[in-house]
């Protein structure tokens, strides 16, 4: 397994770009900020990664394939389509994006996510998108969401049976599932659900934790790694069993400063459970 991050030095040529990685010890990497329409820039990047042994976890389609409004969802698929051609150019385990939302905005809540009808405009959509490009390196994926499949397990099973694409895989972001109290004070079952049933697809996660709070209703909120409920022993436990190169990316952090403090407490879990990363 790799660890990464973003990084916040110069990385405006592929050997900037890696010694910024090494300096932090990371063996995977988001995407370098690259211009997908420069052949020459894609090929570097892919060869000075492949070069320092740094695995491109994936590569980000944020859109919404499913809205609403006609001009968004086909400027969606276009997106879609143009990311994962990039993730196959440069070689990244997976483009990822969400399903999307059926309301004004891109990954909000709304009761229409979860109709029946939504579901099939996922499968659709995913297929499109996938024929549309035809991978041969990379796969697309869907990050879980806590109101939108798949916002579980099951209905990551039940999208990987109805979209029934060989370039289909899975992009885990377990803190993302955390949607309810149950969930929350017993992540270790979770992590378990979701690497036994959906480990063979599992090409990029993310890493995150989560806190509750004490105000009513129920609030959950993103948190550094260490500060929350995650069961992070299980998680990289889990982890471990796949593939070397499967990529934990840690996101959402303000300041390189907290990007260190995750990774050192990542890190420091693995260490005293036996576990290392490339």
């Amino acid at each position: 397994m790799r660890l990464g991050a973003p990084v916040f030095d110069d990385c405006s040529t592929p050997e900037a770009w890696v010694q910024a990685l090494q300096r932090k010890g990371y063996s995977a990497a988001f995407c370098p900020p690259v211009d997908p329409s420069d052949d020459d820039a894609v090929r570097a990047y892919a060869r000075a990664a492949e070069d320092a042994d740094i695995v491109i976890g994936d590569v980000g389609a944020w859109s919404n394939p499913i809205s609403s409004d006609e001009d968004e969802r086909r400027e969606a698929m276009v997106k879609s389509c143009a990311q994962l051609d990039l993730a196959d150019r440069i070689g990244a385990r997976c483009c990822v994006n969400i399903s999307g939302a059926r309301g004004e905005k891109w990954d909000g809540p709304y009761a229409e996510n979860l109709s029946a009808e939504t579901f099939d405009m996922i499968v659709q959509s995913v297929r499109e998108i996938i024929d549309t490009v035809q991978p041969t390196r990379t796969y697309y994926s869907l990050e879980t969401m806590p109101w939108v499949p798949p916002h579980s397990v099951q209905s990551y099973v039940d999208l990987i049976e109805a979209i029934d694409r060989e370039r289909f895989a899975v992009h885990l972001d377990p803190v993302n599932l955390i949607n309810c109290p149950e969930r929350y004070f017993d992540t270790t079952s979770l992590l378990r659900e979701c690497f036994e049933r959906l480990g063979p697809w599992i090409r990029s996660c993310h890493a995150k934790d989560t806190l509750i709070e004490t105000t009513l209703t129920v609030h959950l909120n993103e948190a550094v790694p260490g500060a929350g409920a995650l069961d992070w022993a299980t998680y990289l436990h889990e982890l471990s069993r796949l593939d070397r190169d499967v990529c934990l990316l840690i996101e959402h952090l303000s300041s390189d400063d907290l990007y260190d403090t995750a990774a050192a407490h990542i890190r420091s879990v693995a260490a005293a459970e036996g576990l290392s990363f490339v």
